[in-house]
């Protein structure tokens, strides 16, 4: 059973730093694009960050500059590295991985992120 396992949320102020993890199983990661996305109170789901295998990234442009994404795909994992954080970047963190041409598409459990003085 495919599974993606968040870590990293909490609480930071803002100005401040975190990094979200996902860790991946069951899956052949190599063949999925790997993606988080947000849901802040009261909005829709909107990606932030999304990385495909060979490495090329697209990221919203309310994050470009601050958040970064990565991937290990020997460890089937995939970070991002949030920085210089904002009180609306607020918001509970999915991580994604699709396999575009099979329609496979899941999801983490979700991760709190909230950032406030």
């Amino acid at each position: 059973q495919v599974q993606l396992v968040e870590s990293g949320g909490g609480l930071v102020q803002p100005g401040g730093s975190l990094r979200l993890s996902c860790a991946a199983s069951d899956i052949i990661f190599s063949m999925y694009v790997m993606g988080w996305y947000r849901q802040g109170p009261g909005k829709q789901r909107e990606l932030v960050a999304a990385i495909t295998s060979g490495g090329s990234t697209n990221y919203a442009d309310s994050v470009k500059g601050r958040f970064i994404i990565s991937r290990d795909n020997a460890k089937k994992m995939v970070n991002l590295q949030m920085n210089s954080l904002k009180p609306e970047d607020t918001a509970v963190y999915y991580c994604n991985a699709q396999h575009k041409l099979r329609g496979y598409d899941y999801w983490g459990q979700g991760t709190q992120v909230t950032v406030s003085s």
